[in-house]
């Protein structure tokens, strides 16, 4: 039995050693080949993947989109506002070589590198063009991310701005201005208004002038209102035309 025990200690080792040869990648892994510490010019997998190890060595890659959380950051816009400005990038490999060899780790490169560029980026900007330009900054900043990330074989897809933390002063300034800009409004369309209804009773004056039975019609119409009211005091308009015949005799 002792003479079997280096057979089984060889078998075991050769078993172990060609399982360590064999890996799987899945459909979306590619596996960047090193072999005695040069790289391969072509990634492997994905499927069954032969490493020869320890004359190769693999590192996995994901080429799937990573969403990455950037973390608030501190902004001091160009009209000297600070703000706080989160966002969120949406990146791939599509070069493993070059994002495991360009780059000591390219998803903490990825990351520092989006927070630096959304604060030098939205630092540009004013706090206004900051709020309602909100689609133009965020393909500025996928066009920044992506030409600087491009040589490390990272494609940034979308970058999108989340959420703008404004001071409480800030806010309690900004609904007074939008509120005075409200009532600014109200009191144009009432002036506008006001102006039309002028046009409009300079007309009808006009027309009421040229018969004055018209205007005995409008008494008439009045009283009828006042009627429908169920008043117990009629207020009667007394034309100040008829007076004149009471003047004339004297």
């Amino acid at each position: 039995m002792e003479n079997y025990i280096p057979h089984i200690i060889v078998i075991l080792f050769v078993f172990f050693l060609v399982k360590s040869w064999i890996n799987v990648l899945r459909e979306y892994e590619r596996g960047v080949i090193f072999r005695l510490g040069r790289l391969d010019p072509s990634p492997r997998g994905p499927g069954i993947v032969f490493v020869l190890y320890p004359i190769e060595k693999m590192v996995r890659v994901s080429l799937r989109t990573v969403t990455m959380d950037v973390p608030p950051q501190d902004v001091i816009t160009r009209d000297n506002v600070s703000v706080k400005v989160n966002a969120v990038v949406y990146f791939r490999v599509f070069e493993p070589n070059k994002a495991i060899v360009e780059v000591e780790n390219y998803l903490y490169a990825t990351s520092q590198l989006a927070q630096t560029t959304l604060r030098s980026i939205l630092g540009e900007v004013d706090l206004d063009g900051l709020l309602s330009e909100r689609e133009k900054l965020n393909a500025r900043l996928q066009q920044v991310l992506d030409e600087q990330t491009d040589p490390w074989g990272i494609k940034i897809s979308m970058v999108e701005v989340k959420h703008v933390d404004l001071p409480q002063e800030m806010q309690r300034a900004m609904a007074k201005q939008a509120e005075a800009e409200r009532e600014k409004r109200a009191k144009i369309i009432h002036a506008r208004g006001e102006l039309e209804a002028s046009h409009a009773l300079s007309e009808a004056a006009v027309q009421i002038s040229t018969n004055p039975i018209t205007i005995q019609l409008r008494y008439l119409q009045t009283l009828t209102e006042i009627a429908t009211e169920k008043n117990s005091t009629i207020i009667f308009p007394l034309p100040i035309e008829l007076l004149d015949v009471f003047l004339k005799k004297r």
